[in-house]
């Protein structure tokens, strides 16, 4: 029996979309694992991390809550990941779990300048890429989901930045051979997105965004739904 991945939860859907699952679930299933192929610890409710001992890899999720915030749990997800990723487990961070590991590392995160990032959005590879596990195969400009406030603004000494966009010059990176972070959601599908984009409707408006117009152009994202799926084939060879 292979060794099964653990999911880091840092958070929960946004209330509208908990009927679809949790965050573990839709990186489980859009990563191809089954059920016992996962091992889900909620770290924002208080569960202690494990051992990095039999896991053949990590993924840290997405989060309500803000890396600068400092808290307790993150802090302590955040030791640990650091841990990990000098020992060299493949890891992979999606949105607050991208930030979180970049902060780990010794990287800089805050609020994005060009505010709130949210819908389908346009990702370019940057030619660094061109050799990575994950991102080699992708084309040179591919799009995804995206809802963020905050960003690395500063990767970790030694990253590599794989993928950027006009509004987030940190979309992706490499930190050593194994630890990756990804500002995007590669979990999300387009029914996920159009969610996210309803449940934020308000906060959009007084932004001067129309949440209408978001929705009508979110699309389908499987090149980067893709990434999941190479870093299990990565992490087990």
């Amino acid at each position: 029996m292979m060794n099964p991945f653990l999911i880091i939860q840092t958070g929960r859907p946004t209330v509208s979309m908990r009927r679809h699952g949790s965050f573990a679930h839709w990186i489980r299933v859009a990563a191809g694992l089954e059920r016992d192929e996962a091992i889900v610890v909620d770290v924002e409710a208080g569960e202690a991390l494990p051992s990095r001992e039999g896991f053949a890899g990590a993924v840290v999720t997405g989060s309500a809550a803000m890396v600068t915030e400092r808290l307790d749990w993150s802090e302590r997800s955040a030791d640990w990941l650091r841990d990990a990723a000098h020992a060299g487990m493949p890891l992979l961070g999606i949105c607050y779990g991208h930030q979180l590991l970049a902060h780990a590392l010794g990287g800089q995160v805050g609020y994005n300048p060009n505010g709130r990032e949210m819908g389908t959005v346009c990702v370019e590879r940057q030619p660094q890429a061109q050799h990575d596990p994950l991102f080699a195969a992708l084309p040179e400009r591919f799009p995804a989901q995206a809802t963020h406030l905050q960003s690395v603004l500063q990767p970790p000494e030694g990253a590599v930045v794989l993928a950027s966009n006009a509004h987030d010059g940190c979309h992706a990176f490499r930190w050593g051979a194994q630890a990756w972070g990804l500002q995007f959601h590669p979990e999300f599908s387009a029914g996920h997105m159009r969610g996210y984009i309803h449940a934020r409707k308000d906060a959009l408006a007084q932004e001067g965004s129309s949440a209408e117009r978001l929705a009508a152009g979110v699309s389908a994202t499987p090149r980067a739904r893709e990434i999941l799926r190479r870093f299990v084939r990565h992490a087990r060879r």
